[in-house]
């Protein structure tokens, strides 16, 4: 197997407008970043990923860009991000941008342009149709709610936005599209950065016929037939890899909407030159119902067990995995997979670090899950912002739903839980800003903070950086081989990682409950504790609840 620093890099994922305010403005920036970098690389972690900071009117919180190759003067405009790059790269850290790269900004020039007339220039570069007999063109809905199609009166014409309408869809079938994203790549990976994250990229080429969804309340089976995996996809992907990407040490990672067994190895195949991995989201989405995410589902731990399982044998010999638990895009993983309450909090925040850094492929951690931030529960539905919360809340409202008991699945399920201002010590507003910030503080930073946990030897965050270190010094678990030992059992996630020279295997209680651990032909006794998120005694015959145990042979 190929080794790669991409590979082997952890990477720490910044939601900007929520790590840190210097500008006293209540909205986080690069100034803010910078003032963080030494904390950052304390984690260990190699690479940055950075959310979306170009300009935006942050209709989608900078997913609708306006201008590709301009920072946001609300972050810090370009010089600040300069600086950035000048100071990570001094650090030893990489910086991977977050790219938008299958819809625009309504406010963006070419869109404004195709405005215009049915004839100008720019009219091409998004998905313009007339009516359907006398409506929309598909019946194709938003991931935020609604028609994916809005009516524009001036031309008489609808345009496509699988989000919000202030971001239209490009058209990739235009080759001059592609020439201005090709250049737009080339541009930042001149400046110096080092990869890409690529939002929703399994979306970028569309079945031009644009028929109706034969699932119009199944949105899971839509996303992936009608809305992902275009007839054309890999052959863009291919194009972009050709004409810019191989020509720079980058590291790229596309959100995979869409993406599943039958066809993820397409995306990151060695052979095939398109890009280095995907964020499937087979256990993201594993809660989801048929309705999507406000519609949610009991998951039992096998099923959460089979995607890490399946995922792992679909990639092992030709592609690249991408681990992670959370994102600014779902709820806190500790409050999703582990149990927020305080007799569990740390224990299971803890247990789920070692999995993220005890699997094969790239480690990513969210801002804030290093210090287990949880979930928030707002009180009113106008504490919210994320534009799918209020879409969907709206929705509800219009079916005539019980809006109490739906607050109570926004405050599970909105994304606004991992978008809390991020928690680092217990003055005024966690400390994140000197005045009331764009989104209120979680209650429980007095407690969940990063201060205390510095000064706390057996905190979460002094755990992530011994998982970390102990990553790096251990190679076999970044490249060794993975085995579940028992995937049908609904408590325990037992699985080994080994190579020719190491072996290890990782147990691991997702219960409130003690569990025997009756797996004889693991020869347990013959192993020695590496690490573990108990500091007692360990026994080789039981976990306590939420134990975690690393053992090497």
């Amino acid at each position: 197997m190929k080794k790669t620093w991409w590979k082997e890099g952890i990477v720490y994922q910044i939601y900007p407008r929520s790590f840190n305010d210097t500008s006293g403005n209540g909205i986080g920036d690069i100034p803010g970043i910078i003032e963080k970098l030494d904390y950052i690389k304390s984690l260990g972690v190699d690479i940055i990923w950075l959310c979306p900071v170009y300009e935006s009117p942050n209709d989608d919180n900078g997913y609708d860009i306006s201008d590709y190759r301009s920072i946001s003067k609300e972050f810090g405009g370009s010089e600040a991000f300069d600086e950035l790059l000048e100071q990570m790269h001094f650090r030893g850290l990489k910086l991977v941008m977050d790219l938008v790269l299958n819809h625009s900004s309504d406010e963006h020039y070419w869109f404004q342009e195709s405005l215009k007339s049915k004839d100008n220039p720019y009219r091409d570069y998004y998905f313009w149709r007339p009516a359907k007999n006398g409506n929309v063109p598909n019946n194709w809905v938003s991931f935020f709610s609604g028609s994916a199609w809005l009516k524009d009166d001036i031309t008489d014409e609808y345009f496509l936005h699988l989000f919000t309408k202030k971001q239209p869809d490009l058209n990739w079938e235009n080759p001059k599209v592609r020439e201005e994203i090709h250049d737009i790549v080339d541009f930042w990976c001149k400046k110096g950065v080092d990869g890409f994250r690529m939002d929703v990229i399994s979306l970028i080429s569309k079945k031009l016929d644009f028929p109706d969804t034969a699932y119009p309340e199944d949105y899971g089976k839509t996303i992936k037939n009608y809305y992902a995996n275009g007839p054309r996809i890999h052959e863009y992907l291919q194009e972009l890899n050709r004409k810019v990407l191989s020509k720079y040490d980058i590291m790229t990672v596309g959100e995979g909407p869409g993406i599943d067994l039958s066809n993820g190895l397409d995306y990151v195949d060695e052979d095939r030159e398109e890009l280095n991995m995907i964020f499937h989201f087979d256990h993201m989405f594993i809660d989801n119902g048929v309705g999507g995410k406000y519609d949610p589902i009991d998951v039992p731990l096998s099923k959460f067990k089979k995607v890490f399982s399946d995922w792992d044998e679909k990639l092992k010999n030709k592609g690249w995995g991408s681990i992670f638990l959370g994102n600014h895009d779902f709820s806190r993983m500790v409050s999703r997979f582990g149990n927020d309450n305080k007799l569990y909090h740390s224990t299971s925040a803890k247990l789920l670090a070692m999995l993220l850094l005890t699997m094969r492929g790239t480690t990513y951690i969210y801002q804030g899950d290093e210090i287990g931030m949880t979930n928030v529960a707002y009180p009113s539905i106008d504490d919210y912002n994320d534009v799918e919360t209020l879409g969907s809340w709206n929705q509800a409202l219009k079916r005539g739903d019980d809006m109490d008991e739906y607050l109570k699945l926004v405050h599970r399920q909105s994304r606004d839980n991992a978008r809390t201002p991020m928690q680092w010590n217990t003055k005024k507003n966690a400390g994140f800003s000197d005045i009331q910030p764009w989104l209120k503080v979680n209650p429980n930073y007095v407690d969940i903070n990063v201060e205390s946990q510095e000064q706390d030897e057996n905190s979460i965050l002094n755990f992530y950086r011994k998982m970390v270190t102990y990553r790096k010094a251990n190679k076999v678990l970044v490249y060794g081989d993975y085995e579940c030992v028992d995937e049908a059992d609904e408590n325990l996630y037992v699985y080994r990682r080994w190579n020719s020279e190491q072996s290890y295997v990782i147990l691991l209680n997702f219960s409130d409950s003690y569990q025997a651990i009756a797996y004889e032909d693991l020869n347990l006794e013959s192993t020695e504790l590496a690490i573990s998120n108990y500091l007692e005694s360990h026994s080789t015959s039981q976990l306590r609840p939420w134990e975690a145990q690393l053992r090497k042979y």
